[in-house]
């Protein structure tokens, strides 16, 4: 099957950047510190931020856990669908040069789910804490660049992620 050449380019540029940014994870430091930002990711992080809400703010804080709650499940089952769908292989499973170094969650690569769910989440919670995007926004972006440094996902998967979370967390918004 011949690509066109736009999409060549593109997949060069999106490998190239993902074996560059994975070099990170040669330094043990890298490897430990993005392993961890990666495993707080995986739900932890969120389920603390939502209980301390709910801790701090009482009955004020329910409308926004709730909404979390309804991205976390809309989230959840859209990305599990578009990586059966895409079923792209991950970087590490194709690229020599790529260093997997954390156990992934699941199988396929494209979208990142831990940036979708890390995006929506945070969107959902600022929407209702604004004070909160001094926590949530640079928790996200290490989340999301721990995805590539660790050789999961390429940062084309990582976009997509941040795309659809934040399309999912705008519509539950929308909904309330």
């Amino acid at each position: 099957m011949n690509i066109p050449y736009p999409l060549q380019r593109l997949n060069q540029w999106d490998q190239s950047l993902c074996i560059r940014v994975n070099r990170a994870s040669r330094h043990r430091f890298m490897r430990v510190a993005f392993g961890a930002i990666s495993r707080l990711g995986d739900g932890v992080f969120w389920y603390a931020l939502m209980l301390a809400l709910l801790l701090a703010f009482r009955s004020e804080a329910v409308p926004a856990v709730l909404h979390m709650i309804g991205a976390g499940l809309v989230c959840t089952t859209l990305y599990k669908l578009l990586k059966h769908k895409t079923s792209r292989p991950r970087p590490y499973q194709i690229h020599r040069g790529i260093i997997c170094s954390a156990k992934p969650l699941d199988q396929f690569s494209f979208p990142s789910g831990h940036t979708l769910h890390a995006v929506g989440f945070s969107v959902v919670a600022v929407a209702y804490f604004p004070v909160l995007i001094w926590l949530v926004l640079p928790f996200t972006l290490l989340v999301a660049a721990s995805r590539v440094i660790l050789g999961l996902h390429y940062p084309s998967d990582v976009l997509a992620g941040a795309l659809v979370g934040l399309s999912i967390a705008d519509t539950v918004l929308a909904v309330s």
